[in-house]
C-alpha cells in the first residue's frame, strides 16, 4: 500500500493535508499484517457467518510463517534452513531489492535465528510463476528472446469519513514482467519492464 499526503499549512501553521491512508489505515498493507491475516480465524472476525467469502479469500494466499521468538518462529526457521529454495525472506520494505531467496535465505537466517532481529522479517512460501518468451523493451537492452515471468498487481481506492465507508473500489491495474535469471522484480531496482494488459 502506498500512500500521498494532500494539502497545504493553515495560517497559523498547522497541516491541512489529508493524509492517504491515515495511520490507521496504512498498517494494513504490511507484510507483517498480511501474516496475521493468514492465521486460522482471524478472517473469520471480519467476515462472520460468510465461510464460503472466507475461503474465496483464504484460497489466494501464499502461505505466510511467523519468525518471532518462540517455538512457532523456530519451526518456521526450521523449516526455511532445511529447503531455502521454496522460501522467500522478506522484510518490511517495498521497491525492490530487499528480500532474500535460496542461499541468502540460509545466512540471514544463519546470523539472526536466535536473535530478536529475525522478527523483523516474514518469511513466505516462493511461488513459482508461469515462464514465457517474450522480448523484454527497455532501452540499452538489445531485442532478445528470453525466458520472463510476470506480476498483476491490483489497485484499489478507499475512502472514508470517520467510521463510515465511502468509497472502495478496485481502480486500476499495473503488470511487472522480469527476467527469471533475477529473483525481484522491483521497479526502483531496474529489474522488471511495465506492461499494458488488455484485460478479457
Amino acid at each position: 500500500m502506498y500512500g500521498v499526503v494532500l494539502g497545504c499549512s493553515s495560517p497559523d501553521g498547522r497541516s491541512l493535508a489529508v493524509k492517504c491512508p491515515d495511520i490507521s489505515t496504512h498498517p494494513a498493507g504490511t507484510k507483517k499484517v498480511r501474516q496475521v491475516l493468514s492465521r486460522p480465524g482471524v478472517l473469520e472476525r471480519f467476515f462472520p457467518d460468510q465461510p464460503q467469502v472466507v475461503e474465496q479469500i483464504r484460497a489466494t494466499f501464499a502461505g505466510f510463517y511467523t519468525l518471532d521468538m518462540g517455538p512457532e518462529g523456530d519451526r518456521s526457521v526450521a523449516m526455511a534452513l532445511a529447503n531455502p529454495a521454496e522460501f522467500v525472506l522478506k522484510p518490511q520494505r517495498e521497491g525492490g531489492g530487499n528480500n532474500y531467496f535460496g542461499e541468502d535465505i540460509v545466512g540471514v537466517l544463519q546470523e539472526v535465528k536466535s536473535d530478536q532481529r529475525r522478527a523483523a522479517y516474514i518469511q513466505m512460501d516462493r511461488i513459482h510463476p508461469r515462464i514465457n518468451p517474450n522480448i523484454l523493451v527497455k532501452r540499452g537492452l538489445p531485442l532478445t528472446l528470453t525466458s520472463v515471468c510476470s506480476e498483476l498487481g491490483v489497485y484499489g481506492a478507499y475512502v472514508r469519513h470517520g467510521g463510515e465507508m465511502v468509497l472502495n473500489e478496485a481502480v486500476g491495474r499495473i503488470l511487472r514482467t522480469k527476467n527469471v535469471e533475477h529473483n525481484d522484480a522491483g521497479g526502483y531496482t531496474g529489474n522488471c519492464v511495465f506492461d499494458s494488459p488488455l484485460v478479457i
